[in-house]
């Protein structure tokens, strides 16, 4: 969901992650902020001329419903299915398009290490080599993909080899985007 420049004030004094440096930074009960997004469990907040990331579950301190994913385990299809799904919920905080269309997921392996228990390998990279969010997103698709009954184990590689650009994207993405 993305919105209007309105502004709100912060509720109750609230964590949020500096866009794009990935630094922890505290946000005061009163200060103005405008939300520019709200996707994949998380709101993007500008607040004194930068962009910030406030996590879903503190959705009530921007006087805004707490966001929260559906359970990836009621719905139907393979483990490598739910973990596309999983995927495609997690956005660039700068960008509202999920991190699948933009083409920042180079590779997915699933590997069988017994009867109902998988190793996941992921390979991605971001849209600027430099961007503080790196570790931020890396965590929250690790996260994302453990919530996945029968994984046992997740790894995500972040490389930058090849370099991203948005040949990359899906049509869908460009489209949105307005780059077709």
């Amino acid at each position: 969901m993305v919105f209007r420049e309105t502004t709100i004030e912060i509720k109750r004094n609230v964590e949020a992650t500096l866009i794009p440096s990935g630094e922890k930074v505290s946000l005061q009960q009163g200060t103005a902020v405008f939300v520019t997004q709200a996707l994949g469990n998380a709101y993007t907040v500008h607040v004194n001329g930068n962009l910030v990331r406030i996590a879903g579950k503190d959705g009530d301190a921007l006087g805004l419903v707490i966001l929260d994913t559906p359970d990836i385990n009621a719905l139907p299809g393979s483990v490598e299915d739910k973990i596309w799904m999983q995927l495609k919920t997690c956005f660039d905080p700068e960008i509202p398009v999920n991190i699948v269309d933009l083409g920042l997921v180079y590779e997915c392996h699933v590997i069988p290490l017994g009867k109902q228990a998988f190793h996941v390998d992921i390979t991605m990279t971001l849209t600027a080599a430099g961007c503080g969010m790196g570790p931020v997103l890396v965590g929250e698709v690790e996260e994302k993909i453990r919530q996945i009954e029968g994984v046992a184990e997740a790894n995500v590689q972040l490389v930058f080899d090849p370099p991203w650009d948005k040949d990359r994207m899906s049509d869908e993405a460009k489209l949105q985007l307005g780059l077709l």
